[in-house]
């Protein structure tokens, strides 16, 4: 897909066979919400993540138990066929059990830093150092991820006296921005001089409001040239959730800024983790940026579509679509940018199908009982009876296989 995009400039990072920055194309990640020691609960959500599209998946290590499970979770994966990057997130004790777990240290594809709880002590014994120390000795890239709700307050109260000395100082709000850029930057300096090459770091500055994340980003990237992590952190459940996601990265992605980019979304009780995964991919589908996986359009209904025909065949294809997308993606060339087009009446079904690959005009109300199918802007055939959802179904396979090279080996 053409990226009518100019991305933002930025240093080149490589996660495990994964590249972010450097101008590849925006990474998806997703976290597990599974306890990392449970090992098969753990193994089982990654899977399910990398198989939804998640280029990059994080797993919490706060404890000696979980440390101690990431290297059979990642045999695990690996008998799976899964080969999805791990990356540790560490607060609090992580030099503990980056020293501690050898073997977790070796097998993570990066590690997440968060300065504000990581914390500093005497400089033989400094958390900070020694993570950093860890990663350089075994050649691993680190997130430095400063978070609005977990900020060194000892620099937040340093900036804060500052501020108050000024001729005029600055909104409260402002300041504590500026502390999340001067954070991210000053702990990226710092690795860097304990010998942390400059093309080995990734940058987060994450907040929970959408002006706030555009604003921060705006500033960090006219600072800097690593590579971006963007996320609303906390961003919430259901469409509130999505909504702010979207507000926030879709400009910033728009102004070329971001190189990875995770939607933390609040699933619904039993929910499935890998709706985050989705909304992230179609994010950047919808903007031109990516493609994932074929894309449906579908006309939202008015007083000509009283039947939910079409509503149910559209729902019904974009299952499809997405069950077989794992497949697909392993045997056939370009199948990610397929359209196909869904619609409710002779309005505009017809115009809309020929644009897609393939698509189909079902009948509104009061129409013929027939629905034309197009395929490459061509009419093709045409359905009638109470089997239009499995034919067309059936069509839509039958053109994949047709239309799209397949993969060797």
């Amino acid at each position: 897909m053409t990226n009518p995009v100019k991305r933002r400039p930025s240093q080149r990072v490589q996660v495990g066979k994964v590249l972010l920055g450097g101008g590849a194309p925006v990474v998806v990640q997703s976290m597990t919400n599974t306890d990392t020691a449970d090992i098969a609960a753990t193994t089982q959500q990654v899977f399910e993540l990398a198989q939804a599209g998640s280029e990059l998946v994080r797993i919490t290590v706060n404890t000696p138990e979980a440390a101690a499970a990431v290297p059979r979770i990642r045999k695990r994966l690996d008998a799976l066929g899964c080969g999805v990057p791990l990356i540790g997130d560490f607060h609090y004790n992580g030099h503990r059990l980056l020293t501690g777990f050898p073997e977790c240290a070796q097998v993570l594809a990066k590690y997440r830093i968060n300065p504000g709880n990581v914390g500093r002590s005497r400089e033989e014994d400094d958390p900070f150092s020694i993570m950093i120390a860890t990663a350089v000795r075994y050649g691993k890239p680190v997130r430095i991820g400063v978070n609005w709700g977990s900020l060194d307050q000892n620099l937040v109260v340093r900036m804060m006296d500052e501020n108050s000395r000024l001729p005029e100082p600055k909104d409260v709000r402002d300041v504590t921005r500026a502390a999340l850029i001067a954070s991210a930057l000053e702990s990226a300096q710092r690795a860097e001089q304990l010998g942390m090459a400059h093309d080995r770091i990734v940058l987060s500055c994450k907040v929970s409001e959408v002006q706030d994340l555009i604003a921060v980003y705006r500033a960090l990237t006219q600072q800097c040239d690593y590579a971006l992590h963007l996320g609303l952190t906390e961003a919430g459940m259901g469409s509130k959730g999505i909504v702010a996601s979207t507000a926030a990265l879709a400009v910033l992605l728009q102004e070329g800024i971001g190189d990875t980019i995770r939607v933390s979304l609040t699933p619904e009780p039993g929910g499935s983790r890998t709706q985050e995964v989705l909304v992230a991919q179609e994010i950047l589908q919808t903007m031109g940026l990516r493609a994932f996986a074929p894309m449906v359009t579908a006309c939202p209904g008015c007083g000509r579509t009283t039947s939910t025909v079409f509503q149910e065949l559209a729902q019904g294809i974009q299952a499809h679509l997405r069950t077989q997308m794992p497949q697909w993606r392993t045997q056939y060339r370009g199948v990610e940018s397929m359209t196909v087009a869904v619609m409710g009446c002779i309005v505009n079904g017809p115009g809309e199908s020929k644009l897609a690959n393939i698509g189909i005009s079902l009948p509104g109300t009061g129409e013929s009982p027939a629905a034309p199918v197009y395929i490459d802007g061509e009419k093709a055939m045409t359905l009638r009876g109470d089997n239009i959802a499995a034919e067309f179904t059936r069509i839509v396979d039958e053109y994949v296989e047709r239309k799209y090279v397949k993969r060797e080996g």
